[in-house]
This record gives C-alpha cells, structure tokens and sequence, in this order.
C-alpha cells in the first residue's frame, strides 16, 4: 500500500519511468539509505547506471533509516539526501519509500533492472523475484570494501 504521504511522489515516478520504457529506455533501479554520501556509493551509482538509459533510486525516508539503523541514523535528512542523489549526473530520479523493504517500490515502478551491491547475492535481493516475473533482469556489482558510512561515522 502507498503511503498517503508519497502518493503524488510514487505516481509522478511511474508515470516518468513508463514515459522513458514507452520510448524504448530501459530504467535501472537500486535503493538505500544513502545517509552519508561517499566514494563506495559514487563507484555503485556510476557503475548502475551504465547498465541502461536511466537510474532510478529508491530512497529510504527518515524513518526507515532510524528502523534499520538505529536511533543516531540517518545523519541527513531524506530531502537533504534526495538532493545530494540528484545532483549526481548517474542519477535520473530519487524516489522516497518508507516501507521495510523496497518490495513495494519496485513493483510499483516495474523497472527493466534491478541492481545491488556485491555483498548480496540474487536470492537474497529483495524484489529479484518480481522483476524476473516481467522480463527484467537482475544484477550484482562489485562491493568496495571499507567504503562505508559506518567506517566514516566511527572515525568521526
């Protein structure tokens, strides 16, 4: 179910992903938190987005974060987050889910792939499942060791 609150946002996204796949596009998604943007994450991105025309990202909001993370998490807020995202020339379109998983999200938008990070494996990659449903594929990249907000927190 779509959270009353990113309704109109989740929308907009569909209706801009179903623009670019009518025009023959091929939308790449990933998500995560994303709290503190560093050369791990700019390696991923950049890597994801040369495996089609677009790149989608589904963005935990705030609440999700502390969910997964705990309480002194997310350092930035969502829109702070959104826009670092977007400022990316790898990123197309940021997309706020509040749900546990991104499950919802993805089946929402139907994208053609679904990509992670190397340290998951397919039957581990929420949404995998689905995306093979509709035709789409579903990818792993390279992990960068000790690039990590966590690693950046603890030395601060």
């Amino acid at each position: 179910m779509i959270p009353e609150e990113l309704k109109d946002i989740w929308t907009n996204a569909r209706d801009q992903v179903r623009t670019w796949q009518q025009n023959g596009e091929s939308v790449v998604f990933t998500n995560g938190c994303f709290d503190i943007l560093h050369v791990g994450h700019i390696r991923y991105l950049s890597a994801a987005a040369t495996l089609g025309d677009h790149l989608v990202i589904g963005l935990n909001t705030d609440a999700s974060v502390r969910k997964l993370k705990g309480p002194g998490r997310p350092v930035q807020n969502e829109n702070d987050r959104a826009e670092i995202l977007l400022a990316l020339s790898a990123v197309d379109l940021v997309v706020p889910f509040s749900q546990d998983t991104p499950l919802e999200i993805i089946t929402w938008l139907k994208p053609d792939i679904l990509v992670k990070g190397g340290d998951y494996t397919p039957d581990t990659i929420v949404g995998a499942r689905e995306i093979v449903s509709w035709g789409g594929k579903v990818m792993t990249l390279p992990y960068h060791e000790g690039k990590s907000t966590s690693i950046i927190l603890k030395k601060m």
